[in-house]
């Protein structure tokens, strides 16, 4: 059962498309306080557990500390950062009770989960302006589902997505993505796109091309798909002020940047030096925004990435002169000792500065919003711009697309990936812990940067979070500029490698299939155990396993010099370990704990008694991989039901999608 409650006068952010009757009177569970801004409270009992928050820091359950939503350009994700790149107001109460909240409000909100008292659930935000949902459910997931259920159905890529990928911020030059190409064929390591970071463009301006690098484009593009491998370029939120650039040109000419209160278009830096930012929110400038797609599409790419899209502000000119002024007064008022620290955090909060998000505003239906009031909706309006865009330019295909920022309802038009982690053992277990909670908030298409993204990594972390990301359905291998190279071809013994991604492949048409009907079914691909064995205390508590389809459980290695970890098995389970040469090794362990040994060069799984899952042969592509000849991996006398459509087009209900396979 679902019930909605307004308060004040909520900004309408379209994450909910579902019809809901507003209800009067008190909530079933907590207290609410709008004497001082809004405020939510639940005393929560010692064996409840909260799920949800998507794309936020720490554990799997989210009790015992605080997090914000409030979409923020961090690249540090340790520990103490409570804000990350995006904001999911969604959070499940699973215990003696068991009900789900979806805040739905745009500007920053507060989660205290047992954090200031370890018994206390508040969530507090500075307006009494928004809609609240309430969820009543018989479990955590059946709570899941129904949320899923009103916010629209997932956003579904191309098949080709689903293989794996290489990118790099410093690929400057056709020469550069050559040898990439070259490197992964030349080592016969699958892949299936290179990334495009913001160096192939002119100046960093949107939708340009460096001609120097990329004198005749669609050539290149045919180039590479003749390779099976497809570039997918990166869009960034902020438009370069220069003239004699068309986009900037009919932006400042049609109105369609975000404008300071006199009405003058807000300028602030990025990476082109000054910009302007689409008003992504004013649905005539999404429009016109999401159109310039076809720039880039018209020349044979089908895919992109949305970045910066937070948006992210190096630097405003009013921040800039307040920075002066400030730095004048230190060295006025400390003739003797300046106090540098106290000047480097004065210059570090020129960046991302939410004073400069109080200082431009949108158009929405012809009423002037000042931005920090709906700062959570700008990279969902960006991708949803895009979206929207290619429902226009070709409704009948798929294209990819994924952001760095995003707020519910961005699900339905793009996937994400989690910005701009590190090479730290951490963050794989990080990433781990995420891909449930995002798939509760309706992000399917998920994944991180495998390797780390930032920081030097080293090869056995690359091999251990590579065994994770073959399940993650974005898998892509991305570093950062004056990193350590990180391509899988950099490392020696270069075939594990290539036997890891390989395994990816293998498992495609699970993978896909498992996704489809998360999709199609407003269901979650990655559960928690506690989803599926809810009675089971052991597997309610365990966060470093998860469930995947409803075949196959995974448990990542995320140490340094594991030779294995233990595992916990809710029930009977084969244990498969992939590794190189399409070597398969097979092992029933009964219910239990376990130590399993997994070398680096492995991937492990374990398939749920009485299930099978399907298997192909490795290919260069997921385009080449036969799926007419499968192997079936599990136990005898199992059934599959395999999802498999062309992966390009939308015809998602024909029932010959669907095949009965027997082991």
């Amino acid at each position: 059962m679902i019930r909605k409650y307004i308060f004040g006068k909520p900004f309408n952010t379209e994450a909910i498309v579902s019809e809901i009757r507003t209800e009067e009177g008190e909530l079933s569970y907590g207290k609410i306080c709008t004497e001082k801004g809004f405020s939510f409270t639940y005393e929560m009992e010692d064996d409840d557990m909260v799920y949800g928050l998507g794309e936020a820091n720490r554990g799997l359950n989210k009790r015992g500390y605080c997090y914000v939503s409030d979409c923020s350009d961090d690249p540090n994700h340790t520990e103490d950062k409570r804000s990350l790149y995006a904001a999911h107001n969604f959070i499940v109460v699973s215990g003696k009770e068991n009900f789900g909240l979806f805040f739905d409000y745009p500007s920053v909100i507060t989660f205290d989960i047992g954090y200031n008292r370890s018994s206390l659930l508040q969530v507090t935000c500075d307006a009494a302006d928004l809609a609240l949902y309430v969820i009543d459910g018989a479990n955590a997931y059946d709570v899941v589902k129904q949320f899923r259920s009103i916010i629209g159905r997932s956003y579904i890529p191309p098949k080709f997505a689903f293989g794996f990928g290489q990118s790099r911020w410093g690929y400057k030059t056709r020469e550069d993505f050559r040898k990439v190409a070259e490197g992964y064929r030349k080592n016969r390591i699958p892949m299936d796109m290179i990334y495009m970071d913001i160096d192939y463009m002119e100046g960093y301006k949107d939708f340009t091309l460096n001609e120097e690098h990329f004198p005749d484009f669609p050539e290149f593009v045919k180039e590479m798909k003749e390779q099976g491998i497809r570039l997918v370029p990166i869009i960034d939120a902020g438009v370069k002020v220069e003239e004699g650039y068309s986009v900037y040109e009919e932006g400042v000419k049609n109105r369609y940047f975000c404008q300071r209160e006199d009405g003058s278009d807000f300028v602030a830096a990025v990476w082109p030096g000054d910009t302007h930012f689409p008003d992504v929110l004013n649905a005539d400038a999404r429009k016109w925004f999401g159109d310039n797609y076809r720039v880039l599409i018209d020349q044979g790419i089908e895919g992109f990435w949305n970045d910066m899209n937070e948006p992210a502000i190096f630097y405003s000119r009013e921040g800039m002169e307040e920075l002066k002024a400030t730095l004048w007064k230190y060295v006025e008022e400390n003739t003797e000792t300046i106090p540098v620290w106290q000047l480097g955090d004065q210059i570090q909060g020129l960046a991302n500065n939410h004073e400069d998000y109080k200082r431009f505003y949108h158009n929405v239906n012809g009423e002037k919003i000042r931005h920090d009031k709906v700062h959570n909706l700008f990279g969902y309006n960006m991708t949803r711009a895009a979206g929207e865009a290619f429902e226009r330019i070709d409704p009948e295909k798929r294209f990819l697309m994924f952001s760095r920022s995003s707020y519910v309802g961005m699900h339905r038009y793009g996937g994400i990936w989690t910005g701009d982690n590190k090479s730290w053992w951490s963050h794989i277990l990080l990433n781990l812990k995420m891909m449930p909670s995002l798939n509760m908030c309706g992000f399917l298409y998920t994944g991180a940067d495998l390797g780390g993204f930032g920081a030097d990594t080293t090869r056995d972390l690359v091999l251990r979070w590579l065994a994770l990301g073959v399940f993650t359905p974005l898998m892509r291998n991305h570093s950062a500029i004056g990193t350590r190279e990180q391509e899988c071809y950099q490392f020696e013994n270069t075939e594990d490698f290539r036997g890891i991604i390989e395994t990816r492949y293998r498992l495609v048409p699970y993978l896909y299939s498992e996704y489809m009907k998360a999709a199609l079914n407003n269901d979650m691909y990655f559960k928690p155990l506690a989803f599926v064995y809810p009675e089971d205390d052991f597997a309610v508590r365990v966060e470093d396993q998860m469930m995947i389809g409803n075949e196959i459980m995974i448990a990542p290695v995320y140490t340094q010099n594991a030779k294995g970890r233990y595992v916990y098995l809710p029930e009977r389970m084969k244990f498969v370990k992939f590794s190189k040469n399409g070597q398969i090794t097979e092992e029933v362990l009964e219910k239990g704990h376990h130590y399993v040994e997994i070398a680096l060069n492995e991937v492990p799984v374990f398939i749920r008694e009485g299930r099978c899952i399907p298997v192909a042969k490795a290919a260069e592509t997921v385009e080449k991989l036969d799926t007419k000849h499968l192997e079936l991996l599990g136990f005898e006398g199992a059934e599959y039901m395999l999802y498999e459509d062309d992966g390009v087009h939308k015809d998602y209900g024909n029932p010959e999608n669907y095949t009965v396979l027997r082991k």
